[in-house]
């Protein structure tokens, strides 16, 4: 991203009277990420800059172009009532291709952010930056993938299915007890996702801790029968999640640390 488009940004979240924090948490994203944005140290991608169009109040084109008054000159020529009227299918080619039909569908394809279709009928597709993401409105084709491949490995597996192969298996074999120790497994599977969600997110604050105490506490005392003082592990709950709140509430300290500095 260039610094025109950067300061753009950042003269538009200031209209708005939104702060960085408001921002992110509006889009779904961290407050480093949108200081990052307005210094052109990073730049959004597509479904990123269409959601903070939406919030701006603008079109995707003003968000990005150095000049937006130039694409709004020729459209002054035609001022007849019909013009106005009845919609019109539209291209432009600054910054991309932007096409928009009269019927209500939109793609942009930008040589930077990728390429993004909104559908009249509320589909949304989004592929760039390693991502593909499709919001079907009706909820049966919906699909997200992330840029890290063994991430998207990871997702692919049918892991409910290989631990009921497990629970099988184990509960035929009667080693270690069979049937009556061999459902500890299914403890497993909530613990899988959410660590796989918490390293997309970065946050380990989606990680399903009371999922691992449950686990811990039953382990321990199914096979070693030790349930006293083993419930104790339940009481690391609130210990485990406080961690992570205070961990991210100093990151967005530094932050605010950080652009202090700068703006000074």
């Amino acid at each position: 991203m260039n610094i025109e488009t950067a300061n753009r940004l950042l003269q538009y979240r200031k209209r708005s009277g939104l702060s960085q924090e408001d921002l992110a948490e509006k889009i779904g994203v961290s407050r480093q990420a949108v200081s990052k944005w307005e210094r052109a140290e990073a730049s959004p991608d597509t479904d990123n800059l269409i959601i903070l169009a939406k919030v701006y109040g603008v079109s995707l084109d003003d968000l990005l172009n150095v000049n937006p008054e130039e694409d709004k000159a020729p459209q002054t020529e035609d001022t007849t009532p019909e013009s106005d009227s009845a919609p019109k299918d539209s291209v432009s080619f600054r910054g991309g291709i932007h096409v928009n039909s009269h019927t209500g569908d939109k793609v942009d394809i930008s040589f930077r952010e990728g390429i993004h279709v909104d559908a009249s009928d509320g589909t949304k597709v989004h592929i760039g930056s390693g991502r593909i993401s499709v919001d079907d409105p009706t909820g049966k084709h919906n699909y997200n993938s992330d840029t890290a491949p063994w991430i998207n490995a990871l997702l692919f597996i049918p892991y409910p299915i290989v631990v009921a192969a497990i629970f099988l298996f184990w509960g035929f074999s009667g080693v270690y007890g069979g049937w009556s120790t061999s459902w500890l497994t299914f403890l497993t599977i909530p613990l899988y996702y959410s660590l796989i969600d918490a390293i997309r997110k970065r946050d380990a604050h989606h990680f399903a801790f009371p999922a691992l105490a449950a686990l811990v506490y039953c382990s321990v005392g199914v096979f070693c029968h030790i349930w006293h003082p083993t419930w104790l592990v339940f009481l690391l709950i609130p210990v485990y999640y406080s961690i992570c709140s205070a961990i991210n509430k100093a990151r967005t300290k530094n932050i605010n640390i950080e652009e202090d500095c700068e703006t000074e």
